[in-house]
C-alpha cells in the first residue's frame, strides 16, 4: 500500500504515580517470610522464550527474566493475596536498570510508588520498603546498557495479610495451573477460577452429588497441605485425592464433618493431580470455593516449562483451562466496560510493534453506548453462536488519528461474530491489511475511509451482512466473500466480490474496477469461540461450503468442540510440550502473547483446529521453521501470526510435505487468518519462503505476507530477507483474499495444477537497491505472481501489483504477472500501478497490456488473458 515510511517504535502507556522519598537498602529481618517464590509473574516483554517472566521467582540464580531492549519495561508478581512488603531483594544479570521504580497495586492496575531511584548500582540490591498490596513490581525506566532489563530473581519479603493461611515452608504449587471440573454453575464461575489467586473469583458446582474439582499441577510433586476458602455452599463430607494419571486417585484426606470457612488441611502424599472429591453438600447449592490452594514441593517435567506437563512430564495432558490474563470476558451487567476499553486502546493504538496481545470477548446480551476503537494486535469478538446474539448498540471503530488520517499502517486487529447498531447510522472501519472483519451484522452503513478520506488500502470482509450501504471512499482495493450488503459506494484501484448479495455489477474497466463473481466456489468460515447454555467455552468449526452466496448464519452447518478437548498454551510454553499435546490428540488454542519455538510445532492428526486469540504470535528461534502441517486431512488453521525469528528458517509455515500427493477434496485444509511477517519487530531477521503449501485442495482464505518495509527495528534488502512470499506446489489450491508484498524474488509462485485466485493484492520490495538486484536472467524484474512453466490449468480475478522503488525509481518491472500463455491458464481483472513514478511495469502481464508511465498513479488494466 501507499504508505509514510517513517520508524513507528512500540510504545508502552505507564501509569504514573507521585515518587516517594529514596529509602537506603538494608539487609531483609530475618522474620522477613519470602513472599513471592513461586507465584504467578508476568512482564511488558520477555526478550526470548527461554528467559521468561517466571524464571525470576523460581528460586533457581541459574535461571533468569530479561526484556526486550527498550524502555520502559515491568516485571510483576502476583502474590495471591494483600501483604505487607518490607523489602524487595534484586538479583541483576549484568543487564541491570540505571532508573527504576518498586511499585505496589491491590489489583494490578493502580500502582503506587514504594522505591524509586536514579542511580542503580546493578548486583544484588536488597531494598527496604513500607508498603502493602496483593501485586508487587519492578518498574524500568533508564536501562544501565544497550541490553534490556535482566533478573536473576526478584524476591518479595514481608508478611500476609488475611485471607488464607498460608503454610510456612511450602511453595503454592496450583495457582495459574489447570483445573477442571465435573461441572460448573455457570460461565461465570469456572473451575480455573478457583487457583486464580483472586478471592473475588470463585468456582461452583451444579447442586447435586458427587462433585469435583482437580488441578494439574505440571509434574509429580510431595504435597504438604490443602487451603480449602469456601463460599457458603461448602463441602459437608469430601475428600482430598491425588493422582499420577488423573485417573487412578488415593485418598489423603477424609472427612464428613466439613466446617466451610478457609480449612488448612495437612496431607501426605504425591501426585501430579489434586482433587476436591465432595459426596455431601453442606447446603441445597452446589460446591462452591473462591480458592483452592495445593501447597509442597515441586517436581520437575523434564520439559523445562515451569510446571507445563510434556515431554518427560507424567500423565496425559489435560485440555482446558483458563485463558490467562490478556483476555477480557464482558457480559451486560460488568461494570465500566467502556473505561476497560478506552484503557486498552490508549495503550494498543500507536503499539505497531509492540509484545502485548488482546483478545476482548462479549457474552450473548445487549451492550449500550459502546464505542470500541480497536488498536494494534487486538481481536474483538461476540461469544454467540450467531453474531446477533450480542447486540452491540454503538460502534466498533477504526480510524486513523494516531497517524495523521493515514489509514494504510492499520494493520492487525479484527472484529467478529456480532450485531453492531452504529450511533450515527454509519459504522467506520478504517483498515489495512490483516485487520479482517467477520460474522458481522451492521444494523446500518459501513465506513471504509477514515476521518476526512485520507489514505487506506485494506481490506476484507466474509460472512457478513450490511443493512445499509458499504463506502470504500479512499480505500485503494478491497475483497468481500460470501456476504449480503444494502450496496457499494464506489471504486479506486480493485474491489473484488465473490458469493456477496447486492454487489454491485462485474465492470471493470478504465473508469470502474469492480470484478464480482455470483458464488465463491469453495469456502468454510473461520473456527470461532462460543459459549454454550451451560457456560461452557466451545470452538465451532463451520462445515465446507461450494458456490456460495450471502451469509452461513443464522444455525451454521459445522460441529462444536470443547474446549475441554484444546491445549490451552500460554506464553512461555516449549515446542515440545505443544508437540506433546498434538500428539495426544488434543487440539491447540494460543492464548494472546509471544511463543518463541525451538522447534517446528508439529500438526499430525486429520481434523486438528489450530486457533489463536489476539493475534497470538509464533516466532521461531535459531532458523527452524515455525509450524509444520502434515498431508492431512480437515486441518483448520486459523487467527495467529507467524514472526521471522533469528536465522534464516526455510518456511514459516509449511502445509504437506514436499512431495505430497492425498486428495483432499472433501476436507481440505484451510488457512485462515493467518499471517506472516519478515521483519519489523525485530533485526535481524530471515525467511527462504514464507508459507508453503504443498498439499493438495488447500483453502487459504485471507492472509497477509509482508516483508516488512518499516518498523520498530532496522528494515532493508539484507537486514531481514525473504526471497518468496507463498509458494504453491500442491494441486487444486484455492487462495481467496490473497494480500503478499515486499519479497526479494516472486512474492506468488505457482507451480501446482488447477489453482485458483480470487482478489490479489501487492506491492513489490521497495528496498531494491537497484535493477541489477531484481534481474531474473534476461527478465527485468522477479513477477509479483508466477505460474510456473509446466502449469496447464489455472484461473485467476482482481489481481493487482504495485511499485515503489524508493530506494532506486529508476527501475523497471518487464510484468507484474508472467504465466505460460496456454487456453487452461486465464486470468481477469489485472491491474499494475507506479506509485507516483518510483519505478515502472513495461506490461501488466508477460508482453500484454500497456506499462505505466509518469508520476500519476494511474493503473494499467488487462481485463482478459490470454
Amino acid at each position: 500500500m501507499w504508505r509514510r515510511h517513517s520508524t513507528v517504535a512500540a510504545v508502552l502507556t505507564a501509569l504514573i504515580a507521585s515518587l516517594l522519598l529514596f529509602v537506603p537498602m538494608r539487609s531483609a529481618h530475618a522474620a522477613d517470610t519470602l513472599l513471592s517464590q513461586g507465584k504467578t509473574a508476568t512482564a511488558s516483554s520477555t526478550e526470548n522464550g527461554g528467559t521468561p517472566a517466571s524464571a525470576a521467582v523460581d528460586g533457581n540464580t541459574g535461571t533468569r527474566w530479561s526484556s526486550a531492549a527498550a524502555d520502559p519495561q515491568w516485571l510483576q508478581v502476583d502474590l495471591g493475596a494483600t501483604a505487607t512488603i518490607s523489602s524487595v531483594t534484586l538479583n541483576w544479570e549484568t543487564a541491570y536498570a540505571k532508573a527504576f521504580k518498586i511499585q505496589t497495586s491491590a489489583d494490578g492496575t493502580n500502582w503506587t510508588d514504594a522505591y524509586s531511584t536514579t542511580t542503580g548500582t546493578g548486583g544484588t540490591q536488597t531494598l527496604s520498603v513500607n508498603a502493602s498490596g496483593r501485586y508487587v513490581r519492578l518498574y524500568g525506566t533508564v536501562r544501565a546498557t544497550q541490553y534490556g532489563y535482566s533478573l536473576w530473581e526478584f524476591q518479595v519479603y514481608g508478611s500476609t495479610g488475611g485471607g488464607t493461611t498460608t503454610p510456612p515452608t511450602a511453595t503454592l504449587l496450583s495457582q495459574g495451573k489447570t483445573a477442571t471440573a465435573s461441572s460448573t454453575e455457570n460461565g461465570g464461575t469456572p473451575a480455573s477460577a478457583a487457583v486464580d489467586g483472586n478471592t473475588a473469583t470463585r468456582w461452583s458446582s451444579a447442586a447435586a452429588d458427587p462433585q469435583w474439582l482437580q488441578v494439574d499441577l505440571g509434574a509429580t510433586a510431595t504435597i504438604s497441605s490443602v487451603v480449602l476458602n469456601w463460599e457458603a455452599a461448602y463441602g459437608k463430607a469430601f475428600k482430598i485425592q491425588t493422582s499420577n494419571d488423573g485417573t487412578n486417585w488415593t485418598d489423603v484426606y477424609s472427612t464428613t464433618t466439613g466446617t466451610g470457612g478457609t480449612q488448612t488441611l495437612a496431607v501426605t502424599g504425591s501426585g501430579r493431580y489434586v482433587r476436591v472429591y465432595g459426596t455431601a453438600r453442606a447446603t441445597g447449592y452446589g460446591y462452591s470455593l473462591w480458592e483452592f490452594q495445593v501447597y509442597g514441593t515441586a517436581g520437575t517435567t523434564g520439559g523445562g516449562d515451569g510446571g507445563t506437563t510434556g515431554g518427560g512430564g507424567t500423565g496425559p495432558i489435560q485440555g482446558g483451562g483458563d485463558l490467562g490474563p490478556n483476555v477480557k470476558v464482558f457480559d451486560p451487567s460488568t461494570p465500566n466496560i467502556q473505561g476497560q476499553l478506552d484503557t486498552l486502546f490508549a495503550q494498543q493504538e500507536k503499539n505497531q510493534f509492540g509484545d502485548a496481545r488482546y483478545q476482548v470477548f462479549f457474552k450473548p446480551g445487549t451492550y449500550n453506548n459502546i464505542n470500541d476503537q480497536i488498536g494494534f494486535y487486538t481481536s474483538v469478538s461476540g461469544l454467540g453462536k450467531n453474531p446477533d446474539d450480542v447486540q452491540i448498540n454503538g460502534d466498533m471503530t477504526v480510524d486513523a488519528g494516531w497517524f495523521n488520517g493515514n489509514a494504510t499502517q492499520n494493520f492487525w486487529r479484527s472484529v467478529e461474530n456480532m450485531a453492531i447498531k452504529p450511533v450515527s447510522g454509519t459504522d467506520r472501519w478504517a483498515v489495512a491489511q490483516a485487520a479482517p472483519f467477520r460474522r458481522i451484522h451492521v444494523e446500518g452503513g459501513l465506513n471504509l475511509a477514515p476521518n476526512g478520506y485520507g489514505w487506506a488500502s485494506g481490506g476484507y470482509i466474509a460472512d457478513s451482512k450490511v443493512d445499509g450501504t458499504v463506502g470504500p471512499y479512499s480505500q485503494q482495493q478491497w475483497y468481500t466473500r460470501d456476504s449480503t450488503i444494502g450496496g457499494w459506494t464506489n471504486s479506486v484501484w480493485n474491489m473484488v466480490f465473490s458469493g456477496v448479495q447486492g454487489a454491485p455489477a462485474q465492470n471493470f474497466s478504465a473508469d470502474t474496477k469492480y470484478t464480482t463473481l455470483a458464488t465463491t466456489p469453495e469456502s468454510r468460515e473461520k473456527p470461532y469461540m462460543y459459549v454454550d447454555g451451560s457456560g461452557n467455552y466451545q470452538v465451532f468449526v463451520p462445515s465446507l461450503r461450494t458456490n456460495a452466496s450471502g451469509v452461513s448464519w443464522p444455525n451454521t452447518p459445522g460441529t462444536s468442540v470443547p474446549l475441554t478437548q484444546f491445549y490451552v498454551a500460554k506464553p512461555g510454553v516449549s515446542a515440545a510440550t505443544i508437540n506433546a499435546a498434538l500428539a495426544q490428540g488434543l487440539n491447540l488454542l494460543f492464548t494472546p502473547g509471544i511463543y518463541h519455538v525451538d522447534q517446528p510445532i508439529n500438526v499430525t492428526r486429520a481434523n486438528t483446529v489450530v486457533l489463536g486469540l489476539g493475534y497470538a504470535t509464533i516466532i521461531p528461534d535459531n532458523g527452524v521453521d515455525a509450524v509444520k502441517v502434515a498431508d492431512v486431512d480437515g486441518v483448520r488453521l486459523a487467527g495467529f501470526l507467524i514472526d521471522a525469528g533469528s536465522g534464516n528458517s526455510p518456511q514459516l509455515l509449511q502445509v504437506g510435505t514436499p512431495g505430497s500427493n492425498a486428495s483432499h477434496a472433501s476436507n481440505p485444509t484451510t488457512v485462515q487468518d493467518v499471517f506472516a511477517r519478515v521483519g519489523g519487530a525485530a533485526a535481524p531477521v530471515a525467511a527462504q519462503t514464507a508459507f508453503e503449501i504443498n498439499s493438495n485442495d488447500v483453502i487459504i482464505d485471507h492472509t497477509w505476507i509482508w516483508r516488512a518495509d518499516h518498523g520498530a527495528a532496522a528494515t532493508g534488502w539484507t537486514v531481514n530477507p525473504g526471497d518468496i512470499g507463498l509458494k504453491v506446489n500442491g494441486n487444486n489450491v484455492l487462495a481467496t483474499g490473497l494480500f503478499v508484498e515486499h519479497f526479494k524474488k516472486y512474492d506468488v509462485e505457482w507451480s501446482g495444477q488447477n489453482g485458483r485466485t480470487i482478489f490479489f493484492q501487492n506491492e513489490k520490495a521497495y528496498d531494491a537497491p537497484n535493477q541489477a538486484a531484481v534481474q531474473n536472467g534476461s527478465t527485468r524484474g522477479f513477477a509479483a505472481y508466477k505460474v510456473d512453466d509446466n502449469v496447464t490449468s489455472h484461473e485467476g480475478w482482481g489481481l493487482g501489483s504495485y511499485c515503489n522503488y524508493t530506494a532506486d525509481p529508476t527501475i523497471i518491472q518487464d510484468h507484474g504477472f508472467e504465466a505460460p500463455t496456454t487456453a487452461g491458464v486465464k486470468f481477469h481483472d489485472l491491474l499494475v500501478v507506479s506509485l507516483g513514478g518510483m519505478g515502472q511495469y513495461a506490461h501488466v502481464i508477460n508482453n500484454t497490456g500497456p506499462g505505466t508511465s509518469g508520476t500519476s498513479t494511474v493503473p494499467s488494466i488487462v481485463t482478459s488473458y490470454p
